[in-house]
């Protein structure tokens, strides 16, 4: 690390005590969103987050209210003269802690081990809150460049209101480059920076054969229950190889780096004998071509099955779609797919439902290039260029709102982490160089430094 951030480095090793408790403290808030933009815990959530951007120097901070949204929070810290502003971006809100028993500990009551800190929001996205904390202490509060930090508290619904807060708060959140914490590294000592993002549509499916159900050995042989027909169809959406059959879909390639089927088996906790599906580089198939889920299928429990046809079925289906496609057009022939193939007749109704654009990051400029130093110098090696499967559709809000604006991903999480699902956790040691990265980036935008 060049001698003149060594200053840098000390200062995130003295604030990082001080980081870690504060991250612990906002993992302690079951900050779940998808409870509802009432739920206490999600106002308690960014209440706490206020007092810690308080607590890290920032000035006028307060929580930005939308109708029918969680609270987010805002603060910042005028640019000295010349220099540029910074928009650093984070969530609050967690997902669901899922079926208890296949946690280790408290989902809500963080613990390490090993060198993690375990608990829900633990990586996603509280890590994010105490990187840009960790930044901001490592200057003392007084960063040399503009800051304005935006925590928002519904991202892991898809940021359903954050135009709203776009209209609302314009000029409060306009800034020349922003950075969005919600991302991941390609491993454990192999940072990244993410220069392209899935997005997303999805659909509703209702399938019907008869007004009620009726007894299935008076009536079964000429009919076939709702269940059956619903299965028939959603197996259209893929073909012999498992790959998305839906016409027109944009698909990508992307550069493989060293990933292995091995090493995803594993990182996704894949059970033996399940073979993989489609074809080409595993990181194109993951960040560059459209993957079609159904996410839930509505019928009876078999503690509840009786001998009945069963009359009606009911689905959610959703399609990741690459960079480079759009979600109405994706949509639109998502949809003209699934109406165009009711079997046997069946009455099929599908509802559109949520779209949100994919993005693909131009890896140039002077934010990507402050952003690169930062993690050179706190990692010792460059930042890997990858893609993410998963949406983060307020990226695309942004980069409307702001087209001037460089927008950055990053994000101190990485495969082990295990978002959304049990037992996630934060390698601490990739949180403080996330801190040191993010500080010694801030410095090189205002012109110091290399």
């Amino acid at each position: 690390m060049p001698n003149e951030h060594a200053d840098l480095r000390a200062a995130v090793d003295a604030a990082f005590p001080t980081v870690r408790a504060s991250l612990e403290r906002l993992v302690r808030i079951p900050s779940i969103s998808a409870e509802g933009a009432d739920s206490p815990a999600l106002r308690d959530s960014a209440e706490a987050v206020a007092a810690e951007l308080e607590g890290a120097g920032l000035a006028g901070v307060r929580l930005l209210e939308s109708d029918g949204a969680p609270p987010a929070v805002f603060g910042e810290r005028p640019a000295p003269p010349g220099a540029p502003t910074v928009l650093l971006y984070a969530h609050h809100d967690v997902q669901p802690a899922g079926d208890l028993a296949q946690w280790t500990a408290a989902p809500f009551e963080p613990a390490e081990r090993d060198g993690r800190l375990y608990g829900r929001g633990a990586s996603d996205d509280k890590s994010g809150v105490a990187t840009h904390l960790g930044a901001l202490r490592a200057h003392g509060g007084a960063p040399p460049v503009g800051v304005k930090l935006f925590v928002e508290g519904e991202e892991e619904i898809g940021s359903p209101h954050f135009p709203d807060f776009l209209a609302r708060y314009r000029e409060e959140l306009a800034a020349d480059v922003v950075v969005v914490a919600d991302s991941e590294h390609w491993g454990v000592g192999r940072p990244a920076i993410t220069t392209s993002l899935r997005g997303l549509v999805d659909c509703s499916v209702e399938l019907r054969v008869l007004k009620a159900g009726v007894h299935s050995g008076q009536f079964g042989g000429p009919l076939l229950d709702a269940l059956t027909l619903m299965s028939r169809l959603l197996a259209t959406l893929h073909d012999e190889r498992g790959r998305p059959a839906v016409a027109g879909l944009v698909s990508g390639d992307a550069d493989p780096l060293d990933l292995t089927e091995p090493q995803l088996r594993h990182e996704a906790g894949v059970v033996d004998g399940v073979e993989l599906v489609g074809d080409g580089a595993l990181t194109s198939r993951i960040w560059m071509r459209p993957a079609i889920d159904v996410l839930a299928i509505d019928a009876p429990s078999t503690r509840e099955a009786i001998n009945q046809i069963v009359p009606v079925a009911r689905a959610k289906v959703s399609v990741r779609i690459a960079p480079g496609d759009e979600p109405t057009r994706a949509m639109r022939a998502l949809v003209e797919h699934l109406e165009a193939r009711a079997p046997f007749g069946a009455q099929l109704s599908v509802k559109p439902g949520a779209g949100a654009a994919p993005f693909r990051l131009d890896p140039a400029g002077p934010g990507y290039d402050a952003v690169r130093g930062g993690i050179e110098a706190a990692w010792g090696q460059p930042p890997v260029h990858i893609g993410i499967g998963g949406t983060i559709p307020l990226v695309a809000d942004l980069k409307t709102a702001y087209p001037g604006a460089q927008i950055l991903i990053t994000g101190v999480g990485e495969p082990g982490s295990r978002i959304h699902g049990p037992d996630e956790s934060q390698d601490l040691d990739e949180l403080r160089r996330g801190c040191l990265a993010e500080a010694v980036a801030l410095r090189l935008l205002a012109g110091g430094g290399r």
